[in-house]
């Protein structure tokens, strides 16, 4: 057999799924109650999202001369967790863990608000520190997104407080948090709408003022040569990038998750947004309930924010301090060694898990997903110059690309292409899944044409000759193992550049099988990658052992 233990990211286990179980996080913010349910797999380590739960309550805006909680929001946040209790049970919901945030950690009757929980719904609710907080939303964002131990600064702007973290996808290296939040900033700074010339000049001078001290910690735990990348999450960020998104394309992408957009055009916003009045701004299409009221204030946060992290762009991640707090609960029940080992395999258990979910035959993808990354390795430098992600992607593809089986035998191909496109693969951006679903689409019928809509979303050139590239690479993987049963045990791949002549040797595990079906399906396949790559395939069954090469 073809091993893939050589490449560590590769390694995970594909093994059938032993036992679930579910939980639910409930995150009692300033602006919003959310709730997440999610079945966790205990052997990858991972987890999917099964339904969320929103209610906007404002536990916020609390009363102005004593700083109290207000009785009816109080009571509106009863409500609401009943209501995700409720659903909590429907899901058949092991256990739930709630945190609340700033709005209760600040109200002087904060405390008694939880015992009231307590008492009335049985539901113990934990009171989190800023510090504490930030810690979470780091988990989370790293249980969706790989920062391959580069320095990244993380941003959470919530309801009453905006959170700065700095980590490389070990332990943190600063966790700050500081009184600014979208919903605290647009109550007590803002009273005219639209928003006069002097609110708006002093919302940005609080703003930045207010923030100064966390960035600075943030550029001390950094090293001169070090850029880090902006990762934004939550509320305000995830609007401000579906406006953009839609003004640019004129449609939400399925995914926020990996979107990026700039400081300019951040700029742009927070211009357009303060002459808008708050009618005016509740009908930009797409624009969340209540979310119209805050957003300036949110906007303006982040504006200053990246200005004084001389940072120009921003991505945005979906996953914040509920799924940090799943990602805690896990750690803390001995479902994840550490955080590092959990951080370092996103992508490939995410592709697991969604391979796993349509019953893909994983034992047969690992094979041509190993045939694959050999004609990818041993052609590289010769045939095709593209690099690690690019590899990456090929892997992806290949575990993925009969995953259509599940929708019906009859055009597979293409019914792979669209459950990738509208799956969750975690540690992608949208681009990345757009080119392995594509990839995945052409490994059988017809090269990839642009009258084809789905190659089609490929704008850039590159992008479109990875796919072509890979696909046909895919094609010759998928030929190796027709029979299913790994007949092959190995491939050496000699190019002759002279002669544009490209032999293919295969030795088979057993030497007396003479690899008919193998040999027919390459000879058959063999076209689009000869015509892609411009060279004559001659494939060669050697019938001695395994060949020993590097």
């Amino acid at each position: 057999m073809l091993s893939l233990v050589s490449a560590s990211w590769e390694s995970v286990s594909t093994q059938p799924v032993q036992q679930h179980r579910i939980i639910a996080a409930i995150d009692m913010g300033t602006n919003s109650l959310h709730m997440v349910v999610v079945k966790i797999d205990p052997t990858l380590p991972a987890f999917s999202i099964i339904t969320k739960e929103k209610e906007t309550v404002r536990l916020g805006d609390r009363n102005i001369t004593t700083g109290e909680l207000k009785p009816e929001v109080m009571a509106k946040a009863i409500a609401t967790l009943k209501r995700f209790q409720v659903a909590a049970k429907i899901a058949n919901v092991e256990t739930i863990i709630a945190v609340a945030t700033s709005a209760v950690r600040e109200a002087p009757n904060g405390k008694d608000f939880l015992q009231q929980i307590e008492t009335e719904l049985g539901l113990s609710v934990d009171l989190i520190s800023g510090q504490e907080e930030a810690r979470r939303i780091y988990l989370g964002v790293l249980s969706g997104m790989e920062f391959h131990n580069q320095p990244h600064i993380i941003i959470d702007i919530g309801g009453g407080s905006t959170e700065l973290i700095l980590g490389d996808s070990q332990e943190p290296r600063s966790l700050t948090s500081t009184k600014v939040g979208a919903v605290r900033l647009t109550s007590e700074l803002i009273s005219t709408d639209p928003i006069d010339d002097t609110e708006f000049l002093y919302l940005k001078a609080y703003a930045r003022g207010m923030l100064e001290r966390s960035v600075e910690e943030i550029q001390t735990n950094l090293k001169l040569d070090e850029s880090p990348r902006l990762i934004g999450t939550s509320g305000t960020i995830e609007t401000i990038a579906m406006m953009q998104a839609r003004e640019k394309s004129a449609t939400v992408p399925s995914t926020l998750n990996g979107y990026q957009f700039t400081l300019p055009e951040l700029q742009e916003w927070v211009q357009r947004l303060r002459r808008m009045t708050n009618a005016e701004r509740a009908a930009i299409p797409g624009m969340p309930e209540k979310r119209a009221e805050v957003i300036l204030a949110g906007a303006v946060i982040l504006q200053e924010a990246m200005t004084l992290l001389a940072v120009e762009s921003l991505t945005v991640c979906g996953r914040a301090l509920r799924e940090g707090v799943i990602v805690d609960w896990m750690l803390s029940h001995g479902l994840i060694e550490d955080k590092l080992r959990f951080q370092s395999s996103i992508r490939q258990r995410s592709v697991i898990k969604q391979a796993s979910k349509y019953q893909v035959n994983l034992e047969y993808s690992d094979r041509v997903a190993a045939f694959a990354l050999s004609l990818f390795d041993q052609t590289q430098g010769l045939l095709h110059h593209w690099g690690g992600n690019e590899r990456q992607l090929l892997w992806a593809a290949a575990i993925l690309h009969n995953c259509g089986h599940h929708v019906s035998h009859s055009s597979h191909h293409k019914h792979s292409y669209y459950l990738i496109r509208n799956g969750e693969l975690l540690g992608y951006n949208e681009t990345e899944i757009e080119i392995i679903a594509n990839i995945a689409r052409y490994h059988r019928k017809s090269p990839p044409k642009k009258k084809h809509e789905n190659y089609r979303n490929l704008l850039s050139k590159e992008h479109r000759q990875v796919v072509s590239q890979l696909s046909a690479i895919l094609r010759l993987a998928v030929a190796l193992d027709r029979r299913q049963i790994g007949a092959i045990a190995q491939i050496k791949c000699d190019y002759y550049p002279h002669f544009q002549q490209f032999n293919l040797l295969i030795y088979p595990s057993k030497l007396n099988d003479d690899c008919t079906l193998e040999l027919w399906s390459l000879d058959y396949k063999k076209a689009v990658f000869e015509e892609e790559f411009g060279v004559k395939v001659l494939a060669i069954l050697e019938k001695s052992s395994i060949a020993n090469f590097s």
